[in-house]
């Protein structure tokens, strides 16, 4: 007997469409391209690792050279206590001698097998199911001792001394997972313990990584007021740094130096993502909201004029606010010709708002027009930015005053000086071409 499905898979399946187009233009401009990711060994003991192995191998799936940099605190913690052994830090980093040596070889093998068999699984009705992940290591590592600080000999930790990028890009060009372990060896065989936050910001400078993502034990980098952080500036984050320290989890405390490093040698984007939370990799690289904090070097949204490459973006933004009316029509041949008139502001590459000003300069006024903000930013300010833009443009013209036209957005324009006025106001030849079918309010602002 046939059941009639009374579920909302209609809408279920409306959502998933949405999120695969929207995700397509990240898709392609990922491939390619080389991630480097770091994660302490919490996740292994956390239960979360499978769930982290199927987005790396969906990662690897279309096209992205990835390089994975692993940790092994809790193990190493847990192989010395094991041997009676006490764990010694300071200043956030283990001091190693010689049996705490054997403890780290130890756990760092046990910790990197592990790894290896998860990203090996190939389980039909998995995400693994198909995917053949071939993982490659090396002596990618030069170490130096880190020597004798405030007093305290390290003895077998070590820094970074030098990473060989040309054999990791090497690996990276046939395809094939880089799996590092935090281990180095001097030029005269000895071995050291690394930490593997510095080992994922060298690694990461020296094969220019186009990210470096840090997998954390918090949300992302968070204010004074606890607020998540979604986007910085290595400047910005460098002033969190130094008086907001405290309010960042432990973990985040202990990746932000080398981050805000990595972001001022190069990496394009370094972000901080929760280790525990499902999926964070794909939310944060494949939705335009994102879920972590990324740190850029110069601010991630940028205003600027356009050029007649933004047309297709524009048309694509204004669209949806023709059809419902709230925008006049426009055809393409017209904004081409009319391309000069407009600003944009560009998000992570993508063009998210836009406004045009029409100059009358024989009478000394100027019309604020298709003024456009893309939905799921629409709370960013891009439009007061946009607005201040062309103000400002407008006083360097030596414009008295600005004009609005509109149907829908009146409050927004009088909330921020704008007041309205009679059509007279309008100069002769804007005058002429008013539709009193739409019956658009008029907005004037004195400059």
């Amino acid at each position: 007997m046939m059941t009639e499905n009374t579920s909302a898979q209609p809408d279920t399946d409306a959502r998933l469409v949405a999120w695969v187009r929207q995700a397509a233009p990240y898709i392609h401009a990922f491939r390619g391209r080389t991630f480097v990711i770091a994660f302490g060994g919490e996740i292994l003991e956390a239960g979360n690792a499978q769930a982290l192995i199927h987005d790396i191998a969906l990662l690897d799936s279309i096209g992205i050279r990835l390089v994975l940099v692993h940790g092994a605190r809790p193990q190493i913690d847990a192989e010395m206590r094991s041997r009676g052994l006490e764990p010694k830090f300071h200043k956030g980093l283990r001091v190693t001698d010689g049996p705490a040596l054997e403890c780290v070889k130890r756990a760092m093998g046990v910790t990197r097998i592990e790894i290896e068999a998860l990203l090996s699984q190939g389980l039909p009705n998995t995400p693994m199911a198909g995917a053949f992940l071939r993982v490659t290591g090396g002596n990618f590592i030069t170490a130096r001792p880190v020597g004798v600080v405030d007093g305290v000999d390290f003895q077998y930790t070590g820094a970074v001394r030098k990473v060989i990028a040309e054999e990791i890009q090497a690996d990276l060009a046939q395809e094939n997972v880089v799996l590092v372990t935090p281990i180095g060896a001097s030029p005269t065989g000895e071995i050291f313990n690394l930490a593997w936050e510095e080992v994922a910001e060298a690694i990461a400078v020296a094969v220019a990584a186009d990210k470096l993502i840090y997998l954390c034990d918090g949300p992302g980098l968070v204010g004074a007021k606890g607020v998540l952080i979604d986007a910085l500036t290595a400047d910005e984050a460098q002033k969190i740094g130094s008086r907001q320290l405290q309010a960042q989890t432990p973990g985040i405390a202990r990746v932000l130096p080398g981050a805000i490093r990595a972001c001022r040698a190069g990496i394009g984007r370094v972000h901080f993502l929760d280790a525990r939370a499902d999926g964070a990799m794909l939310m944060e690289f494949f939705t335009r909201e994102g879920v972590g904090t990324v740190m850029t070097r110069a601010p991630l949204a940028h205003l600027r004029d356009a050029t007649i490459d933004d047309v297709g973006a524009i048309l694509g933004l204004i669209e949806p606010l023709e059809a419902d009316g709230t925008l006049v029509k426009r055809g393409r041949e017209r904004l081409e010709m009319e391309i000069t008139r407009f600003s944009v502001v560009e998000h992570d590459g993508m063009i998210v708002g836009c406004a045009a000003l029409y100059p009358f300069a024989s009478e000394k006024s100027g019309e604020i027009a298709c003024v456009a903000v893309m939905p799921d930013f629409r709370r960013s300010g891009y439009g007061d930015q946009l607005r201040v833009h062309l103000e400002a443009r407008a006083k360097k013209m030596k414009l008295k005053q600005l004009f609005v036209l509109t149907t829908r957005t009146a409050h927004w324009f009088i909330e921020r000086g704008y007041q309205e006025a009679a059509i007279d106001v309008l100069p002769a030849a804007r005058r002429e071409l008013y539709n009193l079918q739409r019956r658009s309010k008029v907005l004037l602002k004195t400059l």
